[in-house]
């Protein structure tokens, strides 16, 4: 195979991708990868202001999404301020995509939030707002776009999840409970619709350096504690020794969105310097 051609399938020219949480950390560095390798992104956050920021930060830096031969084009990123949790603002959003940019052909869910307490300590409200975003946040934007994208004969679907939906962690009950929730019906919607040529996989984030991370950190030694590992909450820390920088998990996702991984669907990638040591 020539380099020309694995350069082409690892493009995205041409497609239209819908971002979720894209406001900031990990569903920011999607949008601006995604955009990087060709495609039109529709970004969408419930944070309208810090979304419309985004586009014209991106918008800004799109004189580097370099466009190029054999039909590379520069990508180019779009604000929709969007509630995963509102059925009815995801369906008139995702409709309002496809009249706008065209047919949803890759769609990533990052949007997510996350409440820690002991798991006897947990509100109704922690439970009920944790799955609202994590898990049916995921089942309203997937459902308002794989029969669409089944019908067309194709399309990617990545559910960022987190290795927390894989192993135990203390005082994130209803977080790992939504994230392994997600990542099933991810599997289940991949199978259903593998013979229509949708791809549904996750990508599994361990610690990340994002707000949501350092929101974790109550002293100056909490770093130290995620590389080493902590006896006291039952973490193996990262055998890698570092903590993901965004930008690692997008290039993740995106590669799952490419024809590079045409024949991978309904799979956890575990990004997470191999914490789980899975």
């Amino acid at each position: 195979m020539s380099a020309a051609t694995l350069s082409g399938r690892s493009r995205l020219d041409g497609r239209v991708a819908l971002v979720t949480g894209a406001a900031r950390g990990i569903g920011e560095a999607v949008a601006r990868t995604l955009a990087e390798l060709g495609a039109t992104v529709a970004a969408t956050d419930r944070d309208a202001d810090a979304l419309t920021d985004l586009a014209r930060r991106l918008s800004e830096e799109a004189p580097a999404f370099h466009g190029g031969p054999d039909g590379e084009h520069p990508g180019s990123v779009h604000a929709y301020p969007l509630d995963v949790t509102d059925r009815t603002a995801v369906d008139r959003t995702v409709g309002r995509v496809e009249r706008e940019l065209g047919p949803v052909d890759i769609l990533v869910n990052v949007a997510g939030v996350l409440r820690t307490a002991p798991a006897a300590e947990l509100t109704d409200e922690d439970w009920a707002q944790t799955f609202a975003v994590n898990a049916t946040g995921v089942f309203h934007t997937t459902r308002a776009v794989v029969g669409a994208m089944a019908r067309r004969g194709g399309g990617s679907i990545v559910t960022v999840a987190s290795n927390a939906a894989g192993i135990p962690r203390t005082h994130m009950a209803a977080y790992a409970a939504s994230k392994a929730a997600s990542v099933m019906f991810t599997k289940c919607v991949g199978l259903e619709y593998a013979g229509s040529g949708v791809r549904c996989n996750s990508v599994c984030p361990g610690s990340t350096d994002t707000a949501m991370q350092r929101a974790l950190w109550t002293d100056p030694e909490a770093p130290r504690r995620v590389l080493d590992g902590d006896l006291a909450s039952y973490r193996t820390g990262i055998p890698l020794r570092r903590i993901a920088d965004p930008q690692d998990i997008a290039d993740s996702v995106a590669f799952l969105c490419t024809e590079r991984a045409r024949h991978i669907t309904m799979q956890d990638l575990y990004v997470d310097g191999g914490a789980t040591l899975r």
